[in-house]
């Protein structure tokens, strides 16, 4: 007679690391002073800096992120200073 077969478990869900919330400002380049903060109500999401005082707002989604806010203003920061440099 043989032995019944034990069910093997199945492996633990593995974690999802926590995304920033708070990065280094591309204005004044002080670490950790952009602080992004996302208003579902309105739908609309707003990164700045506690020390220069520069501010960017986007439009969100139920599935944006701090890290997606402060990724669009660096974006959107790049594609003016390259609009200055074609205008000259």
């Amino acid at each position: 007679m043989g032995k019944r077969k034990s069910r093997a478990k199945p492996p633990p869900k593995k974690r999802m690391d926590k995304l920033d919330t708070v990065f280094s400002c591309p204005f004044c380049n002080h670490g950790t002073s952009v602080e992004c903060r996302i208003d579902m109500k309105n739908l609309i999401g707003e990164a700045s800096c506690r020390i220069c005082q520069e501010s960017f707002s986007t439009n969100v989604t139920a599935l944006t992120e701090p890290i997606d806010i402060y990724s669009e203003w660096i974006d959107e920061c790049e594609r003016v200073n390259n609009l200055d440099e074609e205008d000259v």
